[in-house]
């Protein structure tokens, strides 16, 4: 599969290199998807002015690329060899936060499943290496999902960008998904 190096100014984001493929999926499905909810929920998105729906969709569209780039090879591998980095971009994770105040919406809801997402992607963290990381992450996504379910109700624009964070902090980040388990 043909790479292509990655500038350094987006190695957080993808690595040292990515396949095309990656990169093409990235791209097409982040702002798809992003193009995709704001047609859908319009009323929620720009309801507001103009310079908080762009940020708000900027956000939008950094967490569901989020979610995908840190499934491939390449961001999983840069993080895994970068502790401290990894823990750096798991604290600056106050995407969904933000949205709610630029759209002004779900803030109750926002914070407890900001508050959730964020508890459980530092113990994921913690098992780096240990072969229960990947259990651990599956079950505490299946408890997150349910919550962003049952926590105070948000529109489902803001619903649909909560669990894509869940995904994308808790999971798809915080995971080792292509390491060795070495303890367990």
């Amino acid at each position: 599969m043909r790479q292509i190096a990655i500038p350094s100014l987006f190695r957080e984001v993808l690595g040292e290199s990515q396949s095309v493929v990656e990169v093409a999926a990235i791209l097409l499905v982040s702002l798809g998807l992003t193009g995709l909810l704001c047609l859908l929920h319009a009323e929620a998105v720009f309801a507001v002015a103009p310079w908080r729906s762009v940020l708000a969709i900027l956000l939008v569209l950094d967490i569901i690329a989020g979610c995908i780039a840190n499934f491939s090879y390449s961001t999983n591998h840069y993080y895994a060899n970068n502790s401290k980095a990894r823990l750096v971009f798991i604290a600056i994770h106050v995407h969904l936060l933000a949205v709610a105040w630029l759209l002004d919406l779900g803030w109750q809801h926002a914070l407890v499943v900001w508050g959730y997402t964020m508890g459980a992607a530092l113990v994921v963290n913690a098992l780096h290496g240990n072969r229960l990381q990947r259990f651990t992450a599956g079950v505490l996504l299946v408890l997150g999902v349910a919550l962003v379910l049952l926590a105070p109700a948000a529109p489902s624009f803001f619903m649909v960008v909560s669990l894509l964070f869940m995904i994308k902090v808790m999971f798809s980040f915080a995971v080792d998904h292509y390491g060795s388990p070495v303890e367990g």
